[in-house]
Protein backbone atom coordinates (compact mmCIF):
# COMPACT_ATOMS: atom_id res chain seq x y z
CA UNK A 1 0.00 0.00 0.00
CA UNK A 2 1.21 3.55 -0.71
CA UNK A 3 2.89 5.32 2.71
CA UNK A 4 1.12 8.71 1.22
CA UNK A 5 -2.49 7.44 0.70
CA UNK A 6 -4.66 8.21 3.48
CA UNK A 7 -8.06 7.21 4.03
CA UNK A 8 -10.98 8.76 6.06
CA UNK A 9 -14.69 7.75 6.77
CA UNK A 10 -17.14 10.73 6.34
CA UNK A 11 -20.39 10.98 7.72
CA UNK A 12 -23.87 9.82 6.30
CA UNK A 13 -26.93 11.12 7.25
CA UNK A 14 -30.11 8.96 7.06
CA UNK A 15 -31.47 11.25 4.98
CA UNK A 16 -28.68 11.88 2.00
CA UNK A 17 -30.44 11.83 -1.44
CA UNK A 18 -26.97 10.71 -2.89
CA UNK A 19 -25.98 6.72 -2.49
CA UNK A 20 -23.37 6.69 0.80
CA UNK A 21 -20.02 7.20 0.12
CA UNK A 22 -18.47 4.95 3.19
CA UNK A 23 -14.34 5.51 2.67
CA UNK A 24 -12.51 8.45 1.18
CA UNK A 25 -8.93 8.62 -0.16
CA UNK A 26 -6.72 11.25 -0.92
CA UNK A 27 -2.74 11.76 -1.60
CA UNK A 28 -0.66 13.42 0.96
CA UNK A 29 2.95 14.60 -0.82
CA UNK A 30 5.81 14.08 0.69
CA UNK A 31 6.96 17.82 1.21
CA UNK A 32 3.93 18.19 3.73
CA UNK A 33 5.55 15.29 5.91
CA UNK A 34 9.18 16.82 5.82
CA UNK A 35 9.15 20.69 7.23
CA UNK A 36 12.70 20.99 5.48
CA UNK A 37 15.34 19.16 3.19
CA UNK A 38 17.57 17.36 5.47
CA UNK A 39 21.24 17.08 4.28
CA UNK A 40 23.02 14.34 2.03
CA UNK A 41 19.68 13.14 1.36
CA UNK A 42 20.04 10.19 -1.42
CA UNK A 43 19.67 11.21 -5.01
CA UNK A 44 18.55 9.61 -8.45
CA UNK A 45 21.08 9.40 -10.81
CA UNK A 46 20.81 12.92 -13.68
CA UNK A 47 18.46 10.71 -16.34
CA UNK A 48 16.35 9.04 -13.82
CA UNK A 49 15.74 12.30 -12.39
CA UNK A 50 14.59 14.33 -15.34
CA UNK A 51 12.19 11.09 -15.91
CA UNK A 52 10.45 11.30 -12.55
CA UNK A 53 10.83 14.41 -11.99
CA UNK A 54 12.63 15.09 -8.61
CA UNK A 55 16.33 14.65 -7.58
CA UNK A 56 15.57 13.06 -4.84
CA UNK A 57 13.86 10.32 -3.88
CA UNK A 58 12.28 11.03 -0.77
CA UNK A 59 10.21 13.57 -2.16
CA UNK A 60 9.26 11.23 -5.55
CA UNK A 61 5.38 10.63 -5.46
CA UNK A 62 3.93 9.08 -8.33
CA UNK A 63 0.68 9.63 -10.10
CA UNK A 64 -1.60 6.59 -10.14
CA UNK A 65 -4.44 6.81 -12.12
CA UNK A 66 -7.36 4.92 -10.58
CA UNK A 67 -9.38 4.74 -14.01
CA UNK A 68 -8.85 0.82 -15.37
Amino acid sequence: MNPQLRVYHPFVGPFDPCPPVFEKTFIVPPNVTMPFQVPNLPQFSPSEALKLGTLWPAYYSPYESRRC
